[in-house]
């Protein structure tokens, strides 16, 4: 067992769980993936591949032959399981070259792949397939570690290789994967018998062991040697990144910055479909943007193709001081125009002078990196996993760059073969295999006071249509529990928290920070927090009537005010959707202060509506009733004045609310989040200033 002590990668075999799977090698397969794929200085996100051949029994002829079980296509070894991987014949596979026409025929290989596949139900194969397949060895990584690629990416670093592993490491020239990187991988190992890995130049590390367990050994150790040699040379003769141009703010200073600079940043990025953003001020992601190489490197492209499959082939780095006054919003907008319309006049250029004449339409033109000096770097894409992963991997990409400028000079791939690569015909395939993007896929909701009741229906529909969601509630404990339960059902990314209190401005405030850090701003604005007081004229006091008027009326305004500036900030349009009341139309008794407070919220919306419609914000109501289960609404005594006014109890409201209306329904919270989204899924994406009733049909209340 470890013998060793590893510093810049994670030893995480745990032998008690290693024995458990013994003389099953797919499982173990699967648990040093797992471990390996939880250390991301060892291989990115949906990055790299790992397999293990053994013998199995052929299914149809009884017969013993050998079958490799690898990484399928489109999975994340960090969290691969079973199901995610291809099972292949491997004769069948080496027997291809037969076949094989040579590199101006790579293509045509994958779909022959299906031709050697052992277990029908597994995973379709990857590119990588063969790369693996003309292998002799037992259990194979291919990682793309930091350390390994720096040294791939350098420009001495097939002399690097030789020297640092004493000739036990191989070196391959860089090459699209393929048919033909596979073969060559074969004849390096020819070339170079008794080796224990071959560096693929710019791409990454191929390492191997006769088990699992010295596969992963032996992928640690050469990962740590190239981490130790690196360290050993960061600032040994010049500066790293030529040391240091920009001084950072302050940490409050940098979110500070950013909260207001990312919702246009959004609106620039989203010209063509939404996007949400991503992030980050790592200091790692410091150290290189505030260097003086920025200007020199930034523009070079990223090396590794993970990297840049995700990233685009540069950043954009903004031209504004980190002290930038930002609230004249159009003024930075002037400011920065010409940099996206440089941008994407650059990337039109880069496709037209590399594409080829079956060569995809161009996509998306505008950048997915942005860095602001002194401040930290945004990412932006189709959606939150997506964006984060993308600032994962350009951080990937800067500690490659910091190890190859320490040991030597960086190298990028040239920009025919980074065309190559983003345009593949088979990365293309794979791209329209994908599923559609759901209607809300890209846009950001928030909805008040959606810890509980109408609220989180409301956000857990959004969420199930694919957008991402800003919890929030005065209750913290309620706030948590809903936080918890979305974490679960949507994942992480797509779910953060408020405390948010709508009669208070500063906190309103925050969340519009909070929402605009972690997803880049607002699309959709639900004003749903809200209570009832149901008493006489006689009994009704002025502390209930500010009450009501605090939080339904004002508290719509503020929240209102204060996404308007996100939305015209983002220039990309949004909506508004009010949750009212039919009491907002209909005349009841005791209820004096809810029912005019509803009726004012209902005309503010209109108001708001005819305002803000130049600007494609969509303003529109959604008018409930006798919404029962799980709603704060009934709390504070407000079903006993009910009840009283109707000359009923308590525990037959319900029935008497169904039995009032055209259609004798009940009315649910999940009723009132469809309501929501028909307004938001687009397709009424033409109206403004509507009202939409759901209450089961109550006569009084059509709105007339």
């Amino acid at each position: 067992m470890q013998t060793k002590t590893y510093q810049h990668v994670n030893y995480l075999w745990d032998e008690e769980v290693a024995k458990s799977l013994e003389g099953d090698e797919v499982a173990l397969l699967l648990y040093r993936s797992n471990i390996l794929g939880s250390d991301l200085r060892i291989t990115n996100y949906g990055g790299g591949n790992t397999s293990c051949k053994l013998v199995d029994k052929d299914p149809l002829t009884g017969e013993e032959v050998e079958v490799m079980w690898i990484k399928g296509s489109g999975g994340d070894i960090g969290t691969l399981k079973k199901s995610g991987l291809a099972a292949l014949y491997v004769e069948r596979l080496r027997n291809l070259e037969r076949v094989y026409r040579g590199i101006d025929h790579e293509d045509e290989m994958v779909e022959l792949f299906n031709h050697c596949i052992f277990d029908l139900s597994s995973k379709a194969p990857s590119i990588d397939t063969p790369l693996h397949g003309f292998l002799p060895f037992n259990h194979i990584d291919h990682l793309h570690p930091d350390a390994a690629i720096a040294i791939a990416a350098a420009k001495d670093g097939k002399r690097i290789t030789q020297e640092l592993f004493n000739g036990t490491i191989g070196w391959v020239d860089w090459q699209k994967p393929g048919f033909d990187l596979g073969l060559q991988l074969r004849d390096c190992l020819a070339q170079n018998p008794g080796i224990r890995g071959i560096m693929l130049g710019s791409h990454g590390l191929f390492t191997w062991g006769d088990t699992a367990y010295e596969c992963y050994l032996n992928s640690l150790d050469v990962i740590e040697t190239c981490a130790s040699y690196l360290e050993e040379n960061y600032g040994k003769t010049r500066p790293v990144f030529g040391g240091q141009n920009v001084e950072s703010l302050a940490a409050e200073g940098r979110l500070a910055q950013a909260a207001s600079i990312a919702p246009i940043l959004r609106g620039f990025c989203s010209s063509e479909r939404p996007m949400v953003g991503h992030f980050s001020d790592d200091v790692r992601v410091l150290e290189f943007i505030n260097s003086n190489d920025l200007d020199k490197l930034a523009p070079l492209g990223t090396s590794c193709p993970d990297h840049f499959l995700r990233t685009k082939i540069q950043p954009l780095i903004l031209n504004l001081d980190k002290d930038e006054d930002l609230s004249d919003v159009e003024t930075i907008k002037t400011k920065l125009l010409p940099l996206f319309e440089g941008y994407r006049a650059m990337y039109t250029d880069y496709y037209e002078s590399c594409k080829h004449a079956n060569s995809p339409a161009i996509r998306d033109k505008n950048p997915v990196i942005i860095i602001y000096p002194g401040v930290g770097m945004f990412a932006f894409a189709k959606d939150k996993q997506t964006a984060r992963v993308a600032s994962e991997f350009y951080t990937n990409a800067i500690n490659v760059m910091k190890g190859a400028e320490a040991v030597s000079q960086y190298t990028s791939l040239p920009r025919q073969e980074a065309f190559n690569i983003e345009y593949w015909l088979l990365e293309e395939a794979k791209l329209q295999r994908m599923p559609k993007p759901k209607a809300l896929s890209g846009k950001i909701a928030l909805v008040t006071g959606s810890a509980g009741g109408i609220g989180k229906a409301i956000a857990k529909r959004f969420a199930q249509e694919g957008a991402v969601v800003v919890l929030n509630d005065m209750n913290k404990e309620r706030l948590a529990d809903a936080k918890a339960e979305f974490d679960g059902l949507f994942g992480k990314d797509n779910v953060t928290t408020a405390v948010l209190d709508v009669t208070n401005q500063e906190q309103i405030e925050e969340a519009m920070k909070i929402a605009s850090l972690a997803f880049g701003g607002v699309d959709i604005i639900v004003n749903n927090a809200g209570l009832s007081i149901s008493k006489s004229i006689e009994d009704h006091t002025q502390k209930d009537w500010d009450l009501l008027y605090n939080v339904l009326v004002k508290g719509q305004f503020l929240v209102t005010q204060g996404a308007t500036k996100v939305l015209k900030a983002q220039n990309i349009g949004g909506d508004i959707v009010n949750i009212v009341s039919k009491n907002a139309l209909v005349s009841g008794p005791n209820n004096a202060g809810y029912g005019s407070a509803k009726a004012a919220q209902l005309h503010l919306s209109r108001l708001n509506a005819a305002e803000l419609g130049a600007s494609k914000i969509r303003v529109n109501v959604v008018n409930p009733d006798a919404v029962i289960s799980d709603s704060n609404i009934w709390a504070g005594g407000w079903a006993e004045g009910r009840a009283k006014a109707y000359g009923i109890t308590v525990a037959e409201l319900p029935a008497y609310y169904a039995k009032r209306t055209l259609l004798n329904e009940i009315i649910l919270p999940d009723d009132i989040a469809n309501a929501c989204f028909a307004f938001v899924g687009g397709e009424l994406n033409k109206s403004t200033g509507n009202v939409l009733n759901v209450d089961g049909g109550v006569a009084m209340a059509f709105v007339r």
